[in-house]
């Protein structure tokens, strides 16, 4: 029996969760929330980090009927992320390992994700799509690295969404990503966008070109609603990510696909990948907005599952990177 503590702070998500082993004690998280029509700065989410973390850091051992005497390893984002939102939580972990002696391990956040999608699910070999707002990757595991097959080529497909609800002054309560989604439902009409896929790889960055260059004419000719451009971006940049993750599919000779990340909770991309994977055969796995929102826990999962395999992270090295991509991860612990 081990538990470990992850804390995770990369992005506007500050979120601390507790396991014993597989199981989850807790995962308690907090938002930074700006007003509409604007994103989170590096700045600003590190003090929001700051203000809160011994708040949250007391909430998630209250669930879990713990203190910090009880913990065994303490694990945290090492990247990649925002560099001030890191370090905030980085500093956190790092004084509180020191504080208590406990070993400390740092955790790629990418890894995090598709750890903690794999015990959630109980997906064993899946074609993962990682979809979030800073990633878009299409990845699949071989020889001790999870490898990335295709990628976006620009910006990440949650920070279209999120950029594309700022155009349109969508709340970012609780996220612009769930607020689209439920305008969406709302749309009829498909307004022509951008397609770019390039062999295994999307690129996004055009259809908010387009959509800034047409939004005035289309919204005051009312051509279309703003229900309609999310129902359009929506349909759009899915079918982009359905249909590269089908060609790795296709490349691995996978019968299962596993969607992680922030994005990853949107009902329709999950209905979309569905109808995919069923004419395929195949076998779709996908958690919701616990799990698929940036959370302690899957920092919890990932360190111990290196804590087991690799020991502890020298304190020398604890440190963040910014730019950490997943495939620079010697993953020891599968086979």
């Amino acid at each position: 029996m081990v538990i470990a503590i992850g804390f995770e702070g990369s992005a506007n998500k500050l979120a601390i969760g507790i396991i014993n082993d597989n199981e989850v004690l807790s995962n308690v998280r907090k938002t930074y929330v700006t007003p509409p029509g604007e994103g989170f700065l590096p700045r600003e989410t590190a003090i929001h980090h700051r203000t809160y973390v011994l708040e949250i850091l007391k909430k998630a051992l209250n669930d879990a009927k713990l203190t910090m005497k009880d913990i065994n390893v303490i694990c945290y984002t090492k990247g990649p992320g925002m560099g001030g939102p890191l370090s905030a939580l980085a500093i956190v972990a790092r004084t509180v390992a020191q504080i208590y002696n406990k070993p400390i391990i740092a955790v790629n956040h990418c890894i995090g994700h598709i750890e903690m999608g794999r015990l959630i699910t109980g997906s064993k070999n899946p074609t993962i799509l990682y979809v979030s707002g800073g990633n878009t990757q299409i990845i699949a595991y071989s020889r001790n690295k999870y490898r990335i097959f295709g990628e976006t080529i620009d910006i990440a497909v949650g920070n279209c969404l999120d950029r594309f609800a700022r155009l349109l002054m969508l709340s970012n309560d609780p996220s612009p990503g769930y607020n689209i989604e439920q305008m969406a439902k709302k749309g009829k009409k498909l307004a022509p966008l951008p397609y770019t896929v390039k062999g295994m790889d999307v690129s996004f960055s055009g259809i908010l070109s387009n959509i800034e260059e047409h939004l005035d004419d289309w919204l005051n000719c009312k051509k279309y609603t703003k229900e309609d451009l999310c129902f359009s971006l929506q349909e759009t940049t899915f079918s982009m990510l359905i249909e590269i993750t089908e060609r790795a599919m296709a490349h691995v000779g996978s019968n299962e696909v596993l969607i992680v990340g922030g994005v990853g909770c949107n009902l329709h991309l999950q209905d979309m990948m569905k109808i995919m994977c069923e004419e395929r055969g195949a076998i779709l796995h996908a958690t919701d907005e616990r799990f698929c929102i940036d959370n302690g826990v899957m920092i919890a999962v990932a360190g111990l599952l290196q804590f087991k395999h690799d020991k502890s992270t020298p304190f020398g090295d604890t440190t963040c990177v910014q730019r950490y991509r997943t495939d620079d991860v010697h993953v020891s612990w599968r086979d």
